[in-house]
């Protein structure tokens, strides 16, 4: 009997050692979080999870702008990015990194919004006018507008008086006549419009939507070993619930509330790449306003 268990104890260690043996570190990096204070406030319940999920250990690597991850992942210092999709055609084409797991977000897409009682029904009625869009660079309240417009037959580049800022003086500019129309992620800007009790039911028109856009996501550099890219990805998908719960647990990443996970590969990204050819940035390769 004392054998026996000496025997199970030896094959137990034994496991355990081959196991730890194939556990890897890799570094990570979130692209629109800048500082360890906030990765770890924010982000450290997904490295948690992910860790747990994956038997590999994760270290956060801070990274101050978009440019600044792309050339980590180019010097091989950074392994698993998390970004949005315009950041990943630039980062694409830069580095080879290749999307992983896709951060599914409901209701993820763009819309060109008026007042109501500007006579404005269709976006082609926008010549000539002025249009505010949000950040420079980004996906859903910059690019997708714009490639909203072309669609309708309008060249955001020539045909309108286009001007960026924030969301929320975006809609004070609208509301005040400032400006003819806004581009905007949808559920930025309604979270904005129910917080206004200034304006009545009805005060605002959404003239074009666009359809879902692609998933933020979780990506690999080109040098992580295929395999294992793949080993994570599956643990990912295998443990959705606890990663998801990681993820949502600060109230900075609320945009994902009700997220799935799902697998994701490159040509789901070509819509963005012709938002950047429609914006004036056919090359993608330099980040829009860095």
């Amino acid at each position: 009997m004392k054998f026996l268990k000496t025997a199970a104890l030896a094959a137990a260690t034994l496991a355990l050692s081959v196991t730890t043996s194939f556990a890897d570190n890799f570094k990570l990096a979130v692209t629109d979080v800048e500082g360890l204070e906030r990765l770890q406030l924010e982000w450290g319940p997904f490295k948690g999870a992910l860790e747990t999920a994956t038997g590999h250990t994760f270290e956060f690597f801070p990274v101050t702008s978009r440019t600044a991850a792309a050339e980590a992942l180019r010097a091989k210092r950074v392994d698993f990015v998390v970004t949005g999709p315009a950041e990943y055609i630039v980062i694409n084409k830069l580095t080879e990194a290749t999307p992983l797991i896709g951060l599914g977000r409901p209701d993820y897409f763009c819309a060109i919004v008026v007042r109501a009682d500007s006579g404005i029904v269709r976006p082609a009625e926008l010549e000539g006018q002025k249009v505010a869009f949000g950040d420079i660079g980004s996906t859903s309240n910059m690019l997708c507008p714009m490639q909203l417009m072309a669609d309708y037959g309008i060249d955001p580049a020539k045909d309108v008086d286009r001007l960026h800022t924030s969301r929320n003086i975006a809609h004070e500019a609208l509301k005040k006549g400032d400006v003819a129309a806004i581009g905007t992620n949808h559920n930025s800007w309604i979270s904005v419009r129910n917080k206004d009790d200034s304006v009545p039911n009805g005060f605002f028109r959404i003239i074009a939507r666009s359809g879902d856009l692609p998933n933020d996501m979780l990506m690999a550099a080109a040098h992580v070993d295929p395999e294992t890219a793949q080993a994570v990805r599956q643990a990912i998908l295998d443990n959705k619930e606890s990663i998801i719960s990681g993820i949502l647990a600060h109230e900075e990443n609320d945009k994902y509330s009700g997220m799935d996970l799902v697998a994701i590969e490159d040509g789901a990204y070509d819509i963005v790449r012709s938002m950047y050819t429609t914006a004036g940035f056919p090359q993608y390769d330099n980040f829009i306003g860095e």
